[in-house]
């Protein structure tokens, strides 16, 4: 090549070369045996130059690349670098990577379970742990010249993403911030804000997969590719396989001959074996025969994303079930030699409980399962063995694909539907290319490959756009808290701290939208004009007139409202009347029918787990329906008045959670008022027909000229198209307005309530303000009033336990129909103390408008972890303890090191004088032993 070029250009070339060897990019090249991809490059040279950068790139491209050279940099400058994660599992595993580049000396980890050479150069750290740090003015930050934070974009988590802004904005200046981000579709505007709030920053965005990744859907025994290349046409797009499409038509014309069959009469043969051969094409494999077909594709190691716990574990006893061994005898050996080395630390007991042997068997045969409900130690030899490809069929919960390396060659996914929390809803197309990025790994796999598993109803159109679609935004999720509120006012004071706020990337992106509204406005204020004008009437004012029509809609609607609201009070006091025993007739909704009152549910307290059930919501009646049910009925469900239609006998054994119980107190009232008929409820007389001002418009719109126009409705269509655009640009103009600054006003909202309480004199933290500065978590203010009023003062260590597991636990579904267990004596007052408290605070909040639904405030402490906590902290085995709770083993050890890191928090919080601080650290070693203790080594 250099004999083709002139002199003058190779002496261009070396000195590039030259140039380009006098640079710390190219010692760092040489470090790994695989060239640099240009983004890689792009992004370092951008670093070298004293410049922050945001790498936006798909999974498993090498992001990670130019966060060790940030690392690399760090050392050579004499200068620290802080690498954050999310997770403590992806903290551990980069710190492994660091100390086999760097050695042991240069690196340190700082978890919220481990603390190691924390004042090395290099500290691998929870992003947590920082946003802590730079609050607390640590000396470990003097020196630091990079920061780099993996996987940014969880900024957008609800429940954590406040703490990635809350870095970002208070680093010192002289940082550079390195932010690695998953494939965003607005990562321009993040790099915009990055440029504001950080200074000169580089926006590298690599849409570009090192290992190219194949769409499947697999159907019966045939795997289809998703899409069909065809060259040459419609510019080389790709368009849906028509195969695929012939299948799904096929399906939904599919012949019902079989009736035919039952009716006495005979199929012909030609459609009987047309029948039987589509039936053999359009069908879903069971999980083994999944795994089977992807074996003899050469298709594993391979992820199935199962959107269930449950589902995962059953998958692999299926797979176990069909005799699927995708091990042989020296694997079978290796997996069982790692196992038990990982495992020895485990007592036997405690094996037996967490079900150790089945999921031996399942590892030695190169299947299983990988969720959050799994103990960790558990979850970590999974991942072991799948890098090491021992393990080669995982199911696992979408949490995989947010977590630690651990890529394959293929990614099947079961469904394209999942449970959001609140209902079963479609995948996004973001959620999708996060679960299919793991397919692929680079170095090994020439291709990877996402199977979408065929399901009735399926289509291939929509199963196209998911896998064609790269809407992935950044969203913010940042919200103050009382503990930001005071560490911030502590540093900065109160109107430099507002400034700071209306610096978060929330606000950026509120201001932001601002523009697009305020462009939509002056289009509506010139779409009025025109209205004014088409609605003009040639015999007097059509604005007066169409008013006077609009006056009395709102009359008559008004009048409509307040006939509603009363039937609706006439209705709670009747609800008010009711006893337990009462038969009653529920009017409406999903359980109309006959019931029986098992509770009024009067609202005199806040029980049951339900956050709002107060005065305003009117009794809430827990009641047994004829169908076995037992469901607590709100006030929708009697728009009119109810009464007793007979009474029954509540047996004393009645047990709420007994289906036996439920079936026969249901069978019992079936019995003695299933032949009751409800008394119909007459429908009162209309008060519009006696108002005085409806009378008065009437009067008024026919006296007026244009009542009289020949073209009367054709104006009041244009003055009702006038006035729906003038109420729409009113919304609008309002929206622009609580756009506007929302974050600090939320933050002025917040240091009223502290300044009510005491916490804040002004710009002054007082004593109390600074103990709250010190607690971290969603009920950091609950947590301080109750270490302020002496609430866990003479509390033993496991009662403490118990009270503190209220701070951090929330059940994954609310059961309000039976209350938790709760350890007797001080534990119990004192919780019951804590609940009585966040009563208070909770009206504190509605006094000064801070909102729960927008993310801000304190939830209702959940008690539903207390007798857990209290047991396994009073020394009780994890087989009694599991059983009690109801939980999985993962669960429970992660509410345990929740539990931990809140009892630390208090007792380096609690008053010196007082007890509470001695018996914290207690707590912590009666909860930090066992499977939980082993769980916490790195």
């Amino acid at each position: 090549m250099t004999e083709d070029m002139s002199p003058a250009e190779r002496y261009a070339a070396a000195k590039l070369r030259a140039a380009e060897q006098a640079t710390a990019l190219a010692p760092f090249r040489e470090m790994y045996d695989f060239g640099l991809d240009p983004f890689q490059v792009e992004a370092c040279q951008a670093l070298e130059a004293g410049k922050g950068v945001l790498v936006a790139a798909p999974t498993g491209s090498g992001k990670t690349i130019v966060g060790e050279f940030a690392v690399h940099l760090a050392l050579e400058q004499g200068r620290k670098c802080f690498y954050t994660t999310p997770i403590k599992a992806l903290s551990n595993q980069k710190y492994q990577d660091l100390v086999k580049r760097y050695g042991a000396g240069k690196v340190g980890l700082l978890t919220g379970d481990n603390s190691v050479n924390s004042e090395a150069p290099v500290v691998v750290m929870t992003t947590e742990v920082l946003r802590n740090m730079l609050y607390a003015g640590s000396r470990s930050l003097v020196g630091l010249g990079y920061v780099v934070m993996d996987e940014v974009h969880y900024l957008s988590d609800r429940f954590r993403g406040a703490v990635w802004e809350e870095v970002i904005i208070h680093l010192p200046e002289s940082v550079t911030l390195v932010s690695l981000s998953a494939t965003v579709s607005n990562a321009e505007e993040f790099g915009d804000w990055l440029d504001t709030v950080r200074g000169d920053t580089e926006v590298i965005v690599s849409e570009h997969r090192p290992v190219p990744l194949w769409q499947h859907v697999l159907a019966g025994r045939r795997i289809y590719d998703l899409f069909e290349e065809r060259d040459g046409q419609n510019g080389g797009r790709r368009e849906v396989n028509p195969d695929l499409e012939r299948l799904a038509r096929m399906e939904n014309s599919r012949p019902t001959f079989g009736r035919d069959k039952r009716r006495g009469r005979t199929m012909r043969e030609a459609d009987r074996e047309r029948e039987r051969r589509q039936r053999s094409r359009i069908w879903t494999p069971s999980r083994p025969e999944v795994i089977d077909r992807l074996d003899n594709e050469g298709l594993l190691p391979a992820i199935t994303f199962i959107f269930s716990r449950a589902g995962c574990e059953a998958a692999v006893q299926q797979c176990l079930y069909s005799g699927l061994r995708l091990n042989d005898q020296e694997g079978r050996e290796q997996v069982r030699r790692i196992v038990e080395a990982r495992t020895a630390g485990i007592a036997d007991d405690d094996l037996h409980v967490l079900g150790y042997f089945e999921w031996l068997e399942g590892l030695e045969r190169g299947i299983a399962a990988h969720h959050a409900g799994m103990l960790p130690t558990f979850k970590e030899v999974v991942e072991e063995l799948f890098v090491k490809g021992l393990v080669k069929a995982v199911f696992a919960t979408e949490t995989l694909a947010l977590g630690i390396n651990m890529p394959a060659r293929s990614v099947v996914l079961e469904k394209l539907v999942k449970w959001n929390g609140e209902q079963h809803a479609d995948i996004t197309p973001g959620e999708y290319t996060q679960l299919t990025g793991r397919a692929g790994r680079r170095g090994i796999d020439i291709e990877g490959h996402a199977v979408v598993l065929w399901q009735r109803g399926m289509d291939p159109g929509a199963v196209a756009g998911l896998a064609g679609t790269r809407t992935y935004p950044l969203r913010s999720s940042f919200k103050p808290s009382y503990n930001m509120a005071v560490n911030l006012v502590s540093q900065f004071g109160h109107h430099r701290s507002r400034e700071l706020l209306e610096m978060s990337f929330a606000q950026f992106q509120a201001d932001k939208s601002v523009v697009g509204i305020s462009r939509q406005v002056q289009k509506n204020e010139e779409g009025l004009a025109g209205y004014r004008g088409s609605m003009t009437c040639h015999l007097g004012d059509f604005a007066e007139y169409s008013r006077l029509r609009r006056e009395l809609k709102d009359r008559e609607t008004e009048l409509a409202r307040q006939g509603a609201a009363q039937r609706r009070v006439a209705a709670a006091a009747a609800l008010e009347k009711l006893k337990p025993g009462d038969v009653i007739h529920v009017p409406t909704g999903k359980f109309a029918g006959l019931a029986l009152v098992l509770d009024p549910g009067m609202p005199s307290g806040r029980t049951n787990g339900h956050r709002g059930f107060d005065a305003q919501d009117g009794p809430r009646p827990l009641v047994l329906t004829t169908e076995r049910q037992v469901k607590r009925l709100a006030s929708i469900d009697f728009p009119v008045p109810v009464e007793a239609l007979d009474r029954m006998r509540i047996p004393k054994s009645f047990n709420a959670r007994s289906p036996q119980s439920r079936r026969d107190l249901a069978s019992a009232l079936r019995t003695k008022a299933g032949h009751l008929v409800p008394s119909r409820h007459r429908k009162p007389r209309s008060a519009a027909a006696d108002d005085r001002e409806i009378t008065r418009l009437r009067t008024a719109l026919r006296a007026h000229p244009c009542h009289g126009c020949d073209e009367r409705e054709d104006h009041a269509r244009w003055a009702e198209r006038y006035h729906r655009l003038l109420r729409d640009t009113r919304q609008l103009e309002r929206r622009i307005e609580g756009r506007t600054n929302t974050i600090a006003r939320t933050f002025d909202r917040i240091c009223a309530l502290l300044t009510e309480l005491d916490y804040l004199e002004g710009d002054t933290v007082t004593d109390e303000g600074r103990r709250l500065a010190r607690l971290y978590g969603e009920l950091d203010l609950l947590a301080s009033e109750c270490l302020r009023e002496g609430v866990w003062e003479g509390l033993g260590p496991a009662e403490l336990a118990a009270c503190a597991s209220a701070l951090v636990y929330e059940a994954r579904q609310a059961d309000d129909a039976v209350a938790p267990k709760l350890p007797a004596g001080r534990a119990r007052e004192a919780l019951g103390e804590m609940v009585r408290i966040w009563g208070r605070l909770d009206a504190l909040e509605e006094t000064h408008r801070i909102n729960q639904a927008e993310g801000v405030g304190q939830r209702e402490p959940d008690l539903g972890f207390a007798w857990a906590a209290y047991r396994w902290a009073s020394g009780f085995g994890l087989d009694e303890v599991l059983r009690d709770a109801e939980m999985p083993a993962g669960d429970f050890v992660r509410w345990c090191k929740q539990l931990i890191d809140i009892l630390g928090q208090i007792a380096a919080a609690a008053p010196p004088e007082g007890t509470v601080a001695r018996t914290a650290r207690r707590a912590m070693d009666g909860v930090l032993r066992g499977v939980v203790a082993y769980s916490s080594v790195g």
